[in-house]
């Protein structure tokens, strides 16, 4: 078999008899004439030519840019994205470098320019010819690379944005020309031109770093990474912040961690918002915490080093642990918390059966229908109200209920049948652990559990009943949502502060359920979302499953981060755009898409590689 790496010594002639070859290689007189050589002719009297002058066949001059636009397949911006036919040949010195999701600029001649993204890569062959042979295959195989002369390298481009000057001032606009064909293109590598071609604000609180496929985008500045930050003021409309942020991300994405970082954000010295009265309040964030891991933000970070803080402070970000920490731990029957993990300072509380006036639903157990609600919040809960006032104890309401004389009286007055008013009984029995413990009633402490500039952290974590850390939860975020709502409120601290109010494991409070009590939380909650701008009360929900999160509370979310997720459902609900959604299961902890319509255009960052306060159990 013939060897087919001896693809240089092939010859045309081979299948000729050896005498022909001998003859048409032998002179007049017999001898052997061989060949000229490759830099001259021979001439008649034995002498050699010139050698011919090479021929340059690269362009003069020096390269500017990755590459050119073409028109070979059109050119074409449209409104409607599909479309558009915008391509790039990229030359080849700079392919290695050209990835999917990179920023290009193609400048017009009037000093406009156009900023666009990469969303597709292409070889094609730069001459016809068919490659799938068997010829081609083995000498691929024996070669150490591919000759990026033999094919076309492009780049398909999706427009983002015009960038103009207005006064000094670069600005953007929607795209609304085309590039002229062979515009040379170029990386993006100026911190104010990508962020204007993305619509990022320059201050805010800081989430993360600005990447493409995992890696960070690198300028000529210092420092050459792109910070993200949240709108954060009320010059271009509500701080983000009171427009709710949902963070999702799977076991081990680092979701808790990019929680902390975000939160102690929202906690810096600098950072306060203006009141109706004209004051400057700094904001307080409670944060329901089921893993008790949000109380260790008191403390440092033994791992972030001095030269890890210099960076953090030449960017602005707030960082270290947060002296102004309590841990508000709920009083649940004989259920004691440990604290060896954090020096944050503990306080005791409970909730008091006094609540339940006004969240009618905190006491039932389980579902309850329309005529059993009815009962219990016309009939049962006024009257026993009327008898044991305002200070009525869980207990004693108990035994109100177990009077069967009470039980006759409202049967046969046809107010409450007997089987409705067993019903209720049944429900409302479990919840003597939770009401009325031995610690001070959290309606006492409101002073103290929202303070301004104070992070307070509820741990649930030592409770084992999971209807008793519901129950803990929803009264005490219904409490803070009510205030906050309320034209008239009983507790002024809690009207008059900024409040940031985090939910941990979200998904185990705002799911949809056919039960009146989640309608009436779903309720609460979403009325909380709605108002909350006006109010200054920003929801800060974290979840491993978005999917379970109540349509009408998502709907008023405006900012989402997502983190690492594997389940394809969660991933649809999360509704970012298709080109990120598609790299959502192959992030690496800490990598994440930050979704915020009102903020920026949808982006990929990297977070910061260590917590900025204290993170992890040793």
């Amino acid at each position: 078999m013939t060897d087919l790496g001896d693809f240089g010594d092939f010859n045309a002639e081979s299948d000729a008899d050896s005498g022909g070859r001998d003859d048409a290689a032998a002179g007049s007189d017999g001898t052997r004439t061989e060949p000229s050589s490759a830099g001259g002719s021979t001439g008649t009297d034995g002498g050699t030519t010139d050698d011919f002058e090479p021929t340059p066949v690269e362009p003069r001059g020096e390269d500017v840019g990755i590459g050119a636009i073409c028109v070979s397949q059109g050119l074409r911006v449209a409104e409607d994205g599909d479309e558009t036919t915008l391509r790039a040949y990229v030359t080849r010195g700079n392919r290695s470098s050209i990835r999917i999701g990179s920023y290009l600029l193609a400048p017009y001649p009037d000093g406009e320019t156009l900023f666009c993204r990469i969303t597709g890569l292409e070889y094609a062959q730069q001459y016809h010819a068919d490659d799938a042979t068997e010829i081609h295959a083995r000498r691929a195989m024996r070669t150490d690379g591919v000759d990026e002369a033999d094919y076309k390298f492009v780049a398909e481009l999706e427009p983002v944005a015009v960038l103009y000057d207005d006064d000094g001032e670069l600005k953007r606009r929607m795209t609304d020309r085309v590039p002229k064909p062979q515009t040379v293109i170029r990386q993006a590598d100026d911190t104010e031109e990508i962020k204007t071609g993305l619509k990022m604000p320059e201050d805010g609180v800081f989430l993360g770093h600005l990447s493409v496929g995992g890696e960070k985008v690198r300028t000529a500045a210092t420092p050459p990474t792109i910070d993200y930050r949240l709108k954060d003021d009320y010059d271009a409309g509500d701080p983000l912040v009171f427009r709710h942020t949902l963070i999702a991300g799977g076991t081990g994405s680092g979701k808790t961690h990019g929680a902390k970082n975000i939160l102690r954000q929202y906690l810096a010295e600098d950072r306060a918002y203006p009141m109706d009265d004209g004051r400057e309040v700094h904001p307080a964030v409670v944060q329901f915490d089921p893993q008790d891991e949000y109380a260790q933000m008191h403390d440092d970070n033994p791992d972030l080093d001095d030269e890890f803080g210099r960076r953090l402070e030449r960017e602005g970000i707030a960082y270290g642990g947060h002296e102004d920490t309590t841990a508000f731990v709920p009083k649940v029957g004989s259920a004691s918390y440990a604290a060896g993990h954090h020096r944050a300072r503990q306080v005791e509380f409970t909730i008091p059966f006094s609540m339940v006036y006004d969240n009618p639903w905190l006491v039932a157990g389980s579902g309850l229908n329309d005529n059993q609600y009815g009962a219990l919040v016309s009939v049962l809960l006024p009257r026993f109200r009327k008898q044991y006032g305002d200070d009525g104890t869980y207990e004693e309401f108990t035994t109100f209920l177990d009077d069967p004389a009470l039980r006759e009286e409202l049967d046969e007055s046809g107010r409450v049948h007997e089987a409705t008013f067993d019903a209720v009984r049944r429900r409302v029995l479990g919840f003597g652990h939770v009401f009325d413990q031995d610690a001070r009633p959290i309606t006492d402490l409101v002073h103290e559990f929202v303070r301004p500039g104070g992070l307070t952290v509820v741990p649930t974590y030592h409770i084992n009943d999971s209807r008793a850390t519901e129950t803990i939860v929803l009264a005490v975020s219904s409490l803070l949502i009510d205030q906050k709502l309320s034209n008239d409120p009983y507790y002024d601290r809690i009207k008059e502060t900024p409040l940031v109010l985090g939910m941990d494991e979200a998904h185990n409070f705002l799911t949809d359920a056919d039960s009146v009590q989640a309608g009436k939380v779903i309720t609460k909650f979403t009325e909380a979302a709605k108002q909350g701008r006006k109010e200054r009360l920003g929801l800060f929900l974290i979840t491993q499953d978005p999917q379970d999160i109540h349509d009408a509370v998502f709907k008023q979310i405006n900012t989402t981060v997502v983190l690492n997720l594997g389940d394809e459902d969660a991933i649809k609900s999360v509704n970012i755009p298709s080109n990120l959604e598609s790299k959502v299961p192959y992030m690496e902890k800490g990598q994440m898409v930050v979704y915020s319509p009102d903020n920026s255009e949808p982006v990929e960052l990297i977070g910061l590689p260590k917590c900025l306060t204290r993170h992890g159990r040793d």
